[in-house]
């Protein structure tokens, strides 16, 4: 008779779901630290699942060899990278041509992959995964933005008072230097009793964008003026 349940085996499971759901949970910190939409919750219970179920698929079926049935332990894992991608994509926002949300969605497409590791018993492979989670956030990213940004890719963060026309002189210099402008996203702020606008503006054709950036300090009102980091998946 074929033993459906190995007790021998509870420790070993339960600590490749502890781990996962660990591992998991850092990665979630980060972005929830980040304040994105998907955070420690959403991680740590995306790797947990993916971990449950690879060991599902790896030894949830092993009682049924005695009646001739073929088991295929890929068939369950296969599904839950269809699930994620499913997932993922209900993070990842348009917002007139700025996408929302990618790095987001990479990670926990990421963080499934870290629990299917943890439940096949490749440990090293999920610890240096979650690993390079961070050399991607912390190190490729900031190398990024040391590259030049293409012109007809230009975003800028734009801080002006609110109320004394500076939009209209921001849009007027830009049109006097040849640039193609697209007011992306605005925000209010208040500061000490004085009302603020921080506005996303993409800058097509013109300049460099550094000879851009000049032009447009000097209007009136405009109180700073940041290139907009594109691996900064929201707005």
């Amino acid at each position: 008779m074929t033993v459906l349940f190995d007790w021998s085996k509870v420790p070993l499971e339960l600590g490749l779901v502890t781990l996962a759901f660990t591992l998991c949970s850092i990665i979630g910190l980060e972005r929830q630290f980040q304040h994105k939409a998907a955070g420690v919750r959403a991680h740590s219970l995306v790797g947990l699942g993916s971990c449950v179920f690879t060991l599902i698929s790896v030894h949830g079926f092993i009682g049924l060899a005695e009646y001739q049935v073929t088991r295929d332990p890929s068939r369950i894992s296969a599904q839950i990278v269809s699930g994620i991608g499913f997932l993922g994509a209900g993070l990842i926002f348009v917002n007139r041509d700025v996408v929302r949300g990618l790095t987001t969605a990479a990670s926990i497409w990421l963080a499934a992959a870290i629990g299917m590791a943890c439940g096949s018993g490749l440990i090293p492979l999920a610890v240096f995964a979650t690993a390079l989670h961070f050399v991607a956030v912390f190190i490729v990213v900031p190398l990024g933005r040391l590259l030049p940004v293409s012109g007809d890719r230009s975003t800028l963060l734009i801080t002006y008072e609110d109320g004394r026309g500076a939009l209209r002189d921001i849009l007027a210099h830009a049109n006097s230097l040849g640039c193609e402008t697209t007011l992306v996203n605005t925000k209010q702020h208040a500061i000490g009793g004085r009302q603020f606008v921080r506005a996303w503006m993409r800058f097509r054709s013109g300049p460099a964008l550094p000879v851009v950036m000049t032009q447009l300090s000097e209007a009136e009102g405009v109180v700073s003026i940041d290139r907009f980091n594109r691996d900064d998946d929201e707005l």
